[in-house]
C-alpha cells in the first residue's frame, strides 16, 4: 500500500508504554529511493530530542488510530545513540545504531535490505527497480524529505515547471515509488506523479530536481489524487 509521506508528518509514534514522539522527517537514500529512517521528535519526556527510528521497528507498519506503532520501549530509545541534527548521518553512526538495536545492517550483501532481510515480508524488487545494489559502504547518501520538499522540477528542455510537493512510499518495502509534483501556477496547476526512474539528478546547491521528461509530457500527465490517510490506497498505475 502506498502512503503519502506528507500525511505522516506529525503522526504520533506509539509503543506499549504510550507515545514516544511524533514524526518529524524521513531520511531516504537518494540512489535507491528507499526510506532508511523516520526522524522522531520525542517531546517533553526527552526534552525534544530527535531520534532515528529504523523501518525494522515498524514491522508491518500498523496504524492504531492516529498513531503508528513501533516495537521499541522508551528505555531503548532513551539509551540509544544520540544524533546531531546539524550533521549528516555517517556510516560510523549507523554501525553503532544497528549494533545497539541488534538489527541486521542493510549495507552488507545484495538487495535493498542486505543479507538480513527486509523490515516486513514483501516481494523483493529487482536490481533494476532500485538502481543496483551498491550501498556506498562509507556514505549512506541519506537525504531529508522535508528538505527536498519544494525543490523545483526542471524538464529535459531546461524549463522549470513545478516543484516537489509529496512522496508516495510503499509501506512494505519502504521504497519511494513516486514523487508528487505540483505543476503550473496556484490557480491553474495540478499534481502529477513522477517515478524516481525518470529523475536524471538532484542539485542540492540549486534546489532542483532534473528529470528526463519533457514539458509536454508533464502537462499531459494525468492528475494524481492523494487519498486520505485512513483510506485504503492500493495504487497500481504506472508512471514510468
Amino acid at each position: 500500500m502506498l502512503r503519502s509521506i506528507k500525511q505522516l508528518y506529525g503522526k504520533a509514534l506509539g509503543t506499549a508504554e504510550g507515545d514516544i514522539g511524533r514524526v518529524k522527517d524521513f531520511y531516504f537514500n537518494d540512489q535507491h529511493w528507499v526510506v532508511r529512517y523516520v526522524i522522531a521528535e520525542t517531546g517533553s519526556w526527552l526534552s525534544g530530542r530527535l531520534v532515528l527510528v529504523s523501518p525494522h521497528a515498524f514491522g508491518n507498519f500498523h496504524q492504531d488510530g492516529d498513531s503508528l506503532l513501533v516495537n521499541l520501549s522508551r528505555k531503548q530509545i532513551e539509551n540509544g545513540p544520540a544524533i546531531d541534527s546539524h550533521k549528516p548521518v555517517s556510516r560510523q553512526y549507523e554501525e553503532e545504531y544497528y549494533r545497539y538495536y541488534g538489527w541486521p545492517v542493510y549495507w552488507d550483501g545484495s538487495g535493498m535490505w542486505g543479507v538480513g532481510g527486509a523490515p516486513s515480508n514483501y516481494l523483493m524488487p529487482s536490481e533494476e527497480e532500485i538502481g543496483g545494489t551498491d550501498h556506498h559502504r562509507d556514505d549512506p547518501r541519506l537525504r531529508s524529505t522535508q528538505a527536498l520538499n519544494g525543490y523545483h522540477i526542471q524538464t529535459s528542455e531546461g524549463e522549470v515547471i513545478g516543484h516537489v510537493s509529496d512522496f508516495m512510499m510503499d509501506d512494505k518495502s519502504w521504497v519511494i515509488r513516486h514523487l508528487v509534483v505540483e505543476t503550473g501556477h496556484w490557480f491553474s496547476g495540478k499534481e502529477i506523479a513522477i517515478s524516481p526512474k525518470q529523475i536524471d539528478r538532484i542539485s542540492y546547491e540549486e534546489s532542483k530536481v532534473f528529470v528526463k521528461i519533457t514539458r509536454q509530457t508533464m502537462l499531459e500527465a494525468p492528475e494524481y489524487h492523494i487519498r486520505p490517510l485512513d483510506a485504503a490506497y492500493q495504487d497500481t498505475r504506472d508512471f514510468d
